[in-house]
């Protein structure tokens, strides 16, 4: 699929069902979504913050076929690296399983490099979890090379507590990641 035939544009709250249930349509993504609506106030509450910062870009694209057949976030970062160079992340990144192999992906991320460099980045970044790697492989395709070892640490929301020691909030985290 061409450029011409897509169009890319910032989500707006009517597409936030559709934007949940394509996070919540893999394996890993059933686990940590709730797509059912009423959709959880949680991810009104992300999308005003999303919407609010200039930094921060949720795009949907439309193809013919489907209004928000994919969506990712790019977040744009300062960093005092690289001569205190902005960075590009991009997270979030899906595609409506009937339209996957279709070429709306890459014009999705061809898309998001564009407006990358339009804001004068100087570099793109993502990260993928390793238990998709056929998502690895396609990053790789564009250009994206695995040049360092990515870390999270899941912070355990669900203590409030302020006499707790801040180790007693963390819990480990094995294969699992935002993307």
């Amino acid at each position: 699929m061409t450029s011409s035939n897509l169009t890319f544009r910032p989500a707006t709250r009517e597409d936030l069902p559709a934007i949940v249930a394509l996070l919540a349509n893999d394996a890993l993504g059933e686990k940590r979504e709730n797509h059912t609506l009423p959709l959880p106030a949680s991810y009104e509450a992300a999308f005003t913050a999303i919407d609010q910062d200039p930094n921060n870009e949720l795009i949907v694209v439309d193809s013919p076929d489907q209004v928000v057949a994919g969506v990712l976030q790019l977040t744009l970062v300062p960093h005092i690296t690289y001569q205190g160079g902005w960075r590009a992340q991009i997270e979030g990144v899906r595609v409506a399983a009937n339209l996957r192999s279709s070429g709306i992906g890459k014009q999705l991320l061809l898309w998001a490099i564009g407006r990358a460099k339009d804001r004068g980045c100087h570099l793109v970044q993502l990260t993928s979890d390793k238990a998709r790697p056929d998502a690895i492989r396609f990053y790789e395709g564009l250009g994206f090379v695995p040049s360092h070892e990515g870390m999270k640490l899941h912070l355990d929301a669900s203590v409030d507590d302020s006499t707790t020691p801040a180790s007693a909030l963390l819990r480990p985290v094995q294969g699992d990641s935002q993307d």
